[in-house]
């Protein structure tokens, strides 16, 4: 049974801990509320700019002339799968749910004879996913030093995926983040990036709009630029799901801590009683054996 030095140490160590999780709770409680307003006022300019597609992509997906982007290589044999995790840990399942879902997606597509490339985004999923895809990594994109998630990082990894498309690197991109619904809820979600994504839906919207010059040069220019705004979409959602899971776990972690010292002040007190308790016997016995 340990000392009442070792507990009391223990006690102290633990309130330490209790007030770190506390700290780290209260300034992701602060970093959420920014996080979630951009993440939610994000997601109407990418769907107008997903509607504008569909609209413009419904007359020109069959035609031969087609943008690459829009109508895609006619393959699907190499798959390029974009993980976008955090820069940092403690964030309870944040990372590791996203991690299975491209871990998942991946296996899948090796059992069917598909290649399998990996960017990863955030350095938390390239250290889980290097343990079984290390061979498949082919770029990492280290954003450790961006205090805050911008348009113009989006745009980097925009460029990279871009170029790599251009230069015939693979068929299909998928980005793989976490869509964020609550503090207590994110969902761990795969979305295409090329081909382009369009709803059959949109269509019905065409006879309302005429443009000029025609769709094919209009999509030439929109769709690298709709990548990057998926991109940028997917970084918002990550961002403010980060910060409610870390929310969460540090709640959680508080909490633990709390019931620990509790249990470790009953037992001191317990074994700080029994000291005394003995000391008194020993005392007494003393006395009367005088």
């Amino acid at each position: 049974m340990p000392s009442l030095k070792d507990l009391k140490i223990r006690i102290e160590s633990v309130k330490s801990t209790r007030k770190i999780t506390k700290a780290m709770q209260m300034v992701a409680a602060a970093k959420l509320r920014r996080a979630q307003e951009s993440a939610e006022n994000a997601r109407p300019y990418a769907e107008r700019m997903q509607a504008v597609l569909g609209n413009l992509a419904s007359s020109s997906a069959d035609s031969s002339s087609a943008p690459l982007l829009l109508s895609g290589t006619g393959k699907d044999s190499v798959h390029l799968l974009v993980a976008a995790t955090s820069e940092r840990g403690l964030c309870g399942g944040f990372n590791s749910s996203i991690v299975r879902l491209v871990r998942s997606e991946a296996t899948k597509l090796q059992e069917r004879g598909k290649t399998v490339k990996i960017l990863t985004v955030g350095k938390k999923g390239r250290e889980q996913l290097r343990r079984d895809f290390e061979d498949a990594m082919v770029g990492h994109v280290d954003l450790s030093g961006q205090k805050r998630i911008g348009y113009q990082n989006a745009r980097v990894i925009a460029d990279d995926v871009l170029s790599r498309f251009e230069n015939g690197e693979f068929d299909v991109a998928t980005i793989f983040f976490s869509r964020f619904k609550s503090v207590i809820s994110q969902e761990p979600t795969a979305q295409r990036l090329v081909p382009a994504p369009v709803s059959p839906d949109s269509a019905s919207d065409r006879k309302f709009y005429e443009y000029e010059p025609g769709e094919n040069e209009i999509l030439e220019e929109l769709l690298p630029r709709a990548v990057a705004t998926q991109i940028f979409t997917a970084l918002l959602e990550n961002a403010a799901s980060e910060q409610g899971a870390r929310m969460t776990a540090m709640d959680n972690a508080t909490r633990n801590a709390g019931e620990m010292i509790d249990k470790l002040t009953i037992v001191y007190n317990r074994s700080r009683q029994a000291a005394i308790t003995k000391e008194l016997i020993e005392i007494i016995s003393g006395a009367e054996a005088l």
